[in-house]
This record gives structure tokens, C-alpha cells and sequence, in this order.
């Protein structure tokens, strides 16, 4: 169920701004036709709801019996199979389009295929940010009394994605940990390089902290999280609460988050192209987020991984996939973590590509690791 604050107008950050800036270009999406790009949403629409209730004797037939390991790990069949199809057709990547009004709409129409249709109560209102009001939608689980909240800042490079886009983990969460979860649409770039979106994420997170009883949670489980460039602003956010003496969060959950954008790694070699995330979308989300930005890459702000000290944070579930390009520095920021004294649970998905926590509807490895680490959640914030 769907309802609206009183008082409270939706309105969309993406949608506020006159003009857009002028872009980088993705030089493997270009700027497909309308055709092709309907092609291309309906084949690959329709291969992610066929794809489920095909046996997985039959998945390893279609791939003759082929495996993918890399590193000691082996690609779970789903995700191969997946893999595969995107990769044959020309649609593989998670950029549809070198147009950023393009790449968002694609990736919510395509995210609507994997709605696994999970029946939470939902409210949409608005958030004060600093700049304007932010879209924010408010999942609330079927328990009674005040319940630990999660603060959710979705994936997509800074660039793409939305509310739409992460509402089906956003529901599976609120259902399976019980727990509140306010997602949030903060500005996204190039219309607003570094730091807008942690800007908006760290005032989102003050006023979640500020309005929890009103909402029915409790102030002293308010956790911050995201998946991706979600995150990182999750970490970038708890850094800030710590050095602006603000109240603590009372978790961070790392999904697979980015944590360096001054450096590479072995993983985003090893898995440039090819596992849905490759390194030209990440150079195109870079250079979106920070190329209008006066913070250089280095900077804790984009970058949480090169704080100069990490101690003091918040307890931290890191999460981690074996056939993931951002694999190593999510590794690393959970060993820095550890190093300096915050208590990490950082769990590895060796099957895994990116984005698997979306995936989840596809079954497989996918189901499995999510329902573990929601599991896991769960039992960080009820001790």
C-alpha cells in the first residue's frame, strides 16, 4: 500500500533541474535508437522472468556444461546464464545510454521485471535537504511496537538508479529484518557532482535520527546502508556523524560499496568486462561524479577508504562478491575497518557478481547470499 504525508509533496531530485550539463559520452552505449532500445528492454525483460523457472539442470545444458572460475571461485549458473544472454545480445552493462535521462528511465523499467511483488506497508514524502526537498519513501514491516530503522542509499554509480529501482531489496529487507527503512533519492550527478549526494544522505540520516518516533522506530537503532555508490555514502556519512560528533548509526551495511576512487585494483582488472559492471561504466560514473566536483579523488568524501583515521566508527556488515570489479577495495576497507578497531562482519560471496543483492528474484546464489545477509542485519541491530 501506497500513501502520501500529509502536507507533503513527491517530487523527484532528477527532475528539478532545467537543463542538464554537458556529459561525458559511454563509448559502448552510445546513444541507441528508441527501437533498440525497446528491443533490447522487452528481450531482456523477458529473459529475467523466464529465467527463474528454468531448472538448473536445464541452465547448465543451455551453457554445455560450462563453468567460469576465477580466483577459486566459480560463477553461480544463474548469473552465467544470465551473463551469457547480455553479453551475446549487446545489451550487457548496467548503461543503457550515454543520455543520463535515458540510462535512468532503462534501468527502472528493467528493475521492474525483477519486482518479486513483496507486500510491505509503504509511505511517500519528502525529506528537507540542503539544497531541496528530497523524494524518500518509508517501508514499514508488519510488527507491532518500535523497530531498529535502515536508512537506504541506493546504487548506480551516483549517476542512475532511484527509489523505483532498489524497491524490491528496500521491501524484502523491511519484511525479513523487520525493521523500518526510509530509501531516499538524494541529487545525482552530473547535474550535481561530489559531495551533493552526501550532503543529501548525511542530512537524510539527521533527520531519520531527529523524526524516529514519529515514524514508529527506535532512535538508538537507526542504521545507515546502500548498495554500491550507496555504499559508499553509507561509510562517507558515518565518517561524517563521527567528526561532526553526531549521533552514531548504529550499523553500516556495505554492500558491495566503493571506497576508492583514487586507485585500482586486481578485481577490476580481472573483471573489467563481461560480469554486468564493467570498468568503462565505472569510468563513465566517475567521471560524471567528479568531473564538475572541486574534491579530488582522494578526498574521504568520495573516497572512505583513505580517511586518515577510521577508528570510531560505527560497527560495519561488509559485503563482498568474488566476480565483483569493486570486490578489492570493499576487501580492503573492511581490513582497514578491522585494523583500526571497529567491529566488521565482512562476508564474501564467492559466486557473486555485482548488483547481486538485485538479483535476488532470479534465484540461485543470489537468493541465498541475500537472505543471508539480511539474516545477518537482523541479528546486528536486535542484540
Amino acid at each position: 500500500m501506497t500513501m502520501s504525508m500529509p502536507g507533503d509533496a513527491v517530487q523527484s531530485a532528477a527532475t528539478t533541474d532545467a537543463e542538464l550539463v554537458v556529459r561525458p559520452g559511454h563509448p559502448i552505449a552510445g546513444r541507441p535508437s528508441r527501437l533498440r532500445l525497446a528491443v533490447l528492454t522487452r528481450a531482456g525483460g523477458t529473459a529475467l522472468r523466464i529465467l527463474p523457472k528454468i531448472p538448473d539442470r536445464v541452465k547448465r545444458l543451455l551453457l554445455g556444461g560450462r563453468r567460469v572460475t576465477i580466483d577459486g571461485n566459480t560463477l553461480d549458473t544463474t548469473l552465467q546464464l544470465m551473463l551469457t544472454a547480455q553479453n551475446s545480445s549487446g545489451a550487457g552493462g548496467l548503461v543503457a545510454s550515454s543520455d543520463v535521462t535515458v540510462a535512468r528511465a532503462q534501468l527502472t523499467t528493467l528493475s521492474q521485471y525483477l519486482d518479486p511483488a513483496i507486500a510491505v506497508t509503504t509511505t511517500d514524502f519528502t525529506i528537507p535537504g540542503p539544497a531541496q526537498a528530497l523524494r524518500a519513501r518509508h517501508y514499514q514491516p508488519d510488527v507491532t511496537g518500535p523497530t531498529p530503522m535502515l536508512v537506504f542509499f541506493h546504487g548506480g554509480g551516483f549517476v542512475v538508479g532511484g527509489i523505483e529501482s532498489h524497491d524490491g531489496l528496500c521491501r524484502l529487507i523491511s519484511r525479513d529484518a523487520g525493521v523500518q527503512v526510509v530509501s531516499v533519492e538524494y541529487r545525482l550527478a552530473p547535474e550535481h557532482p561530489a559531495p551533493a549526494a552526501s550532503d543529501d544522505c548525511y542530512a537524510t540520516y539527521l533527520w531519520c535520527v531527529e523524526n524516529a518516533a514519529r515514524l514508529g522506530a527506535d532512535p538508538a537503532k537507526i542504521a545507515v546502508g546502500g548498495d554500491s555508490a550507496g555504499g559508499n555514502l553509507a561509510a562517507v556519512v558515518s565518517q561524517q556523524a563521527r567528526d561532526n560528533r553526531a549521533p552514531l548509526p548504529a550499523l553500516q551495511l556495505l554492500i558491495y560499496p566503493v571506497t576508492n576512487f583514487a586507485g585500482d585494483t586486481r578485481s577490476k582488472v580481472l573483471f573489467a568486462d563481461g560480469y554486468f559492471l564493467s570498468k568503462i561504466d565505472m569510468d563513465w560514473f566517475r567521471a560524471n561524479y567528479l568531473a564538475e566536483s572541486k574534491l579530488d579523488p582522494s578526498d574521504p568524501r568520495v573516497s572512505p577508504l583513505l580517511a586518515d583515521d577510521l577508528s570510531g566508527l560505527p560497527p560495519a556488515l561488509v559485503l563482498t562478491g568474488g566476480f565483483d570489479p569493486l570486490r578489492d577495495e570493499g576487501d580492503a576497507y573492511a581490513a582497514a575497518l578491522a585494523a583500526a578497531g571497529v567491529p566488521v562482519d565482512h562476508r564474501t560471496y564467492g559466486s557473486l557478481i555485482h548488483a547481486f543483492a538485485n538479483f535476488f528474484p532470479l534465484g540461485g546464489d543470489s537468493a541465498v547470499a541475500t537472505a543471508d545477509f539480511i539474516s545477518a542485519f537482523r541479528a546486528h541491530l536486535t542484540r
